[in-house]
């Protein structure tokens, strides 16, 4: 069996899920879903710094990635917000992110820094039009027209 071929894919289920899940995240702190703001119970009041524009980082960043469209720039932007998470909010609570609160920033970190380096997979929206601009025919360039003199 070529186990290199599951790549692609393998990386595309992975994306999809932790996609999902920030989504999830921002659509429970941005409308109250799912339970609400895991510190309230509630939606984060609309522009409340940094709760609410995390929270839709969260929800617009991981629909996204779970799309596969401007993954790597949505990666990015979701990777740093967790970092500025888990630096800002848990870490100077303790080192540890185990004692901290933090492992959820940090993993979520890590995995959409991942993403942004290894890129959408072979099952994303951004494969997709990649393939299609590289199929669609390119115009014949204009060919001049000599101007009577």
């Amino acid at each position: 069996m070529n186990v290199s071929r599951l790549g692609g894919p393998t990386l595309s289920l992975y994306r999809i899920v932790i996609g999902l899940l920030f989504m999830l995240h921002g659509l429970s702190s941005v409308f109250g879903l799912f339970g609400g703001s895991p510190m309230t119970g509630k939606a984060v009041p609309v522009g409340a710094w940094p709760g609410w524009w995390a929270a839709l980082i969260q929800l617009v960043c991981g629909a996204l990635v779970l799309a596969g469209l401007f993954t790597r720039p949505a990666a990015l932007l979701a990777s740093g917000s967790m970092a500025y998470a888990y630096f800002v909010v848990h870490q100077p609570q303790d080192l540890l992110p185990l004692r901290n609160g933090g492992e959820l920033s940090a993993l979520f970190c890590w995995s959409f820094l991942l993403i942004t380096v290894l890129g959408p997979g072979s099952w994303a929206l951004d494969t997709l039009l990649a393939r299609r601009s590289a199929e669609a025919p390119s115009a014949p360039a204009a060919v001049p027209s000599s101007v009577p003199a």
